[in-house]
C-alpha cells in the first residue's frame, strides 16, 4: 500500500514557525555580537599592525565551546580585509578548520590545503612533506604581503600530528625573503599550550585573549535578538528563552549549544503541528542533543584515544556475555596492547592509557572509581556510560575511524 506523504509535506510547507532557521545556525554571523566588546577590541589592536603591512604578533584565543571566539576573530578578520583592500595592503588572511578530518590529520593535508587556498594546488597524497613544504613557501614568497593563517580549534591538529609542525610553521619566516607569516590559534582547551615542547611555546612570541562563559542575562539577550529574527511572531514566549537561557548557563554557558536548543525545539514542535515552542520542547530537545553530543565528542577523538574506547567497549560486551560485571584498567591496557599490534600503531605506555581512561571519565563516556587492591596497590573498576541506544552507532564510528 502507498504511504501518503502530501499531509506531512503540506504541513511543513504551510505552518513553518521560522522564519530565518539560518539565523539560529553555528555558521550564521551575526552583525552584531553581544558581550563580547572588550575581546573584539584586544583581537583587532593585535592585529592592527597588518594595516601598516606588517606582521601581527601570534595570538591565541582560548575558551569553551560557544563564547564567541571564531565568531569574534572572523568579524575582526572581515573588517580588517575591508580596510587592506581600501588602502592597497598586499594581506591574506585564511582560515582553517583543524576538527576536518580530511584537512588537519597531517601536515601535509594542512599545507595542501593552505596551498589551495592561496590559489594553487598540490595533490592530495604522494609527494615528501619536505617539498609541499617548499612549493608553500615558492608561493608566498612571490611578492611582498602578510598571510595570517586562522587555526581554528588548533589543539586536535596538535595532537594528531604533533607541535614539531607548529614549530616549523613558525620557522618559516626565517626562510622568507619578501612575505611574513603570522598566526592565530583558537582553542577550546585553556592549558593545550603548557603541554607542547618549551623550545615551540619560546619561539611562539603569542599573546593570549581568554573569553569566558557566557551567564544566564548574556545568554538571554543573544536569545532574544537571535529569535526575534529567527522565529515568527508569538512563536516563542519569555519563559522558553528564560529557561533555554538558565539551561545553557548551568551546564555550559555555551550560546552555540544554546541556539541549537532553541532550533531543535522549534524543529520538534513544528513537527507536531503545533503554533508556538513550549517548555516540554525544549526538554524534548535537550534530550536529543545530548545524544548527538556523545556522538560528536567520539568521532573528534584522536586515533589512540579510539582504540582505548574500543577496547572498554569489547570489554563491556564480553563482561554482560559472561555476566562478570566490571572490568579494569590493566584488562583495558592488554586488549589496547593486541588492537595496536593489529593495527599496526605504536603502544603507549600504561601510565598514559590510564590518563586517557580519566580524560574519558570526566567527559562522561565512563564511570572510572579508584580502587584498592592492598598490597598490589590501586586501579580504575571501569563502567560504560554511553547509553545503550545509541552504543551501535558509536561502535560504528569507532569501526569506520579505525579501519576495523
Amino acid at each position: 500500500m502507498a504511504i501518503k506523504l502530501d499531509n506531512i509535506f503540506n504541513s511543513a510547507i504551510e505552518n513553518s514557525l521560522f522564519k530565518n532557521k539560518n539565523i539560529l545556525q553555528s555558521n550564521y554571523n551575526p552583525e552584531s555580537i553581544l558581550h563580547r566588546e572588550k575581546q573584539i577590541k584586544l583581537v583587532a589592536s593585535i592585529m592592527a599592525p597588518l594595516l601598516r603591512g606588517e606582521r601581527c604578533s601570534n595570538l591565541f584565543l582560548y575558551g569553551k565551546t560557544g563564547t564567541g571566539k571564531t565568531l569574534s576573530v572572523l568579524y575582526v578578520k572581515d573588517e580588517i580585509d575591508k580596510r587592506a583592500k581600501d588602502l592597497g595592503i598586499n594581506l591574506k588572511i585564511r582560515y582553517l578548520n583543524c576538527k576536518l578530518k580530511k584537512v588537519s590529520d597531517t601536515e601535509y593535508r594542512i599545507l595542501a590545503e593552505l596551498i589551495e587556498q592561496l590559489g594553487e594546488s598540490v595533490p592530495a597524497t604522494g609527494l615528501p612533506t619536505q617539498e609541499v613544504y617548499s612549493r608553500f613557501i615558492e608561493l608566498i614568497d612571490k611578492e611582498k604581503q602578510v598571510v595570517v593563517i586562522l587555526f581554528d580549534e588548533i589543539d586536535h591538529a596538535l595532537k594528531k600530528i604533533s607541535d614539531s609542525f607548529l614549530y616549523t610553521l613558525l620557522r618559516l619566516n626565517s626562510e622568507l625573503s619578501q612575505a611574513q607569516i603570522s598566526i592565530v590559534g583558537i582553542s577550546n582547551d585553556i592549558t593545550f599550550l603548557d603541554n607542547i615542547d618549551p623550545r615551540v611555546r619560546s619561539s611562539l612570541g603569542e599573546e593570549e585573549i581568554l573569553f569566558p562563559t557566557y551567564n544566564a542575562i548574556q545568554l538571554q539577550d543573544i536569545l532574544k535578538e537571535r529569535a526575534n529574527l529567527a522565529f515568527k511572531e508569538n512563536v516563542v514566549s519569555e519563559g522558553v528563552i528564560a529557561k533555554c537561557s538558565a539551561l545553557a548557563a548551568r551546564e555550559h554557558g555555551d550560546a552555540r549549544r544554546a541556539l541549537d536548543l532553541l532550533r531543535i525545539a522549534g524543529e520538534l514542535a513544528e513537527r507536531d503541528g503545533q503554533k508556538n515552542i513550549t517548555e516540554e520542547y525544549l526538554d524534548k530537545a535537550n534530550k536529543k542533543i545530548e545524544r548527538d553530543k556523545i556522538l560528536d565528542l567520539v568521532e573528534t577523538q584522536p586515533t589512540q584515544c579510539m582504540v582505548v574506547l574500543y577496547s572498554i567497549i569489547l570489554l563491556t560486551n564480553e563482561s554482560k556475555k559472561e555476566d562478570k560485571g566490571s572490568f579494569f584498567t590493566g584488562d583495558v591496557f592488554n586488549l589496547y596492547q593486541d588492537l595496536c599490534n593489529k593495527l599496526k600503531l605504536e603502544i603507549l605506555t600504561q601510565r598514559r592509557i590510564s590518563d586517557i581512561i580519566a580524560d574519558f571519565d570526566m567527559l562522561g563516556l565512563i564511570n572510572a572509581r579508584v580502587i584498592s587492591k592492598g598490597r598490589h596497590g590501586r586501579t580504575r573498576e571501569i563502567k560504560l556510560s554511553i547509553p545503550s541506544n545509541i552504543l551501535p552507532k558509536v561502535e560504528e564510528i569507532l569501526k569506520e575511524s579505525l579501519n576495523l
